[in-house]
């Protein structure tokens, strides 16, 4: 566990706490939605699977949160005792150390990663991690429900799955401002991403429902 002069992952308020949850929340919605509202399921048994998962990954993603504003992340390198280990399975030198190579690569990247999203680093503190991770579950929740609010208030799935994929794209450009804002990006760049990662999902999930 991190002690208090330890700097956390990332720990900077409501604002990276929404910037993780909402599009996260959303995204998994909006993809298991579009995968499964056309599969036969009952009105009760989407629903119930859909409350699972929603319940599920936001508790996965609180716990995660907390143990970033821990600090339970490694450095991103290659440890001695993890060398060592590596040893002990008989994998040959040039192998380990282009292990600790890809290590090093992805530590930096993740690095250039926080940079460039604005991502303020703090000491730990107990209360202010709860608090985060709290926060992150809220807005984890407001995006999925975004997707799937439109399923509860609509028994009709296929017309629901219309007003969820509109509410969904409206959301997701709605939170591509608001980013662009809050860590002074282009609001044209950063709006292109998400609208490719949402057509990225819609694709993924049509090529699923075909295959299933």
């Amino acid at each position: 566990m991190a002690d208090k002069g330890e700097k956390a992952i990332r720990s900077s308020g409501w604002t990276t706490d929404m910037l993780i949850g909402f599009p996260d929340g959303l995204l998994l919605l909006l993809f298991t939605t579009q995968v499964l509202h056309g599969k036969g399921l009952t009105v009760g048994g989407f629903y119930n699977l859909h409350w699972l998962i929603l319940g599920v990954c936001t508790l996965l993603m609180m716990i995660a949160v907390f143990r970033a504003n821990r600090g339970d992340g490694d450095e991103g390198v290659m440890t001695p005792d993890e060398e060592k280990k590596l040893k002990n399975l008989d994998i040959s030198r040039p192998t380990i150390e282009q292990i600790a190579i890809e290590m090093e690569r992805d530590q930096q990247l993740w690095e250039k990663t926080l940079a460039d999203e604005k991502v303020e680093l703090r000491s730990f503190g107990l209360r202010h991690a709860l608090r985060s991770m709290m926060a992150t579950g809220v807005f984890f929740l407001a995006g999925g429900l975004t997707a799937f609010f439109p399923y509860l208030a609509n028994e009709d799935f296929t017309a629901a799955s219309r007003t969820s994929l509109v509410l969904s794209i409206t959301g997701l450009l709605i939170f591509a401002i608001l980013k662009s804002r809050i860590t002074g990006q282009g609001a044209i760049r950063v709006t292109m991403r998400y609208i490719v990662t949402g057509a990225l999902v819609l694709l993924a999930s049509y090529l699923i429902s075909l295959a299933i």
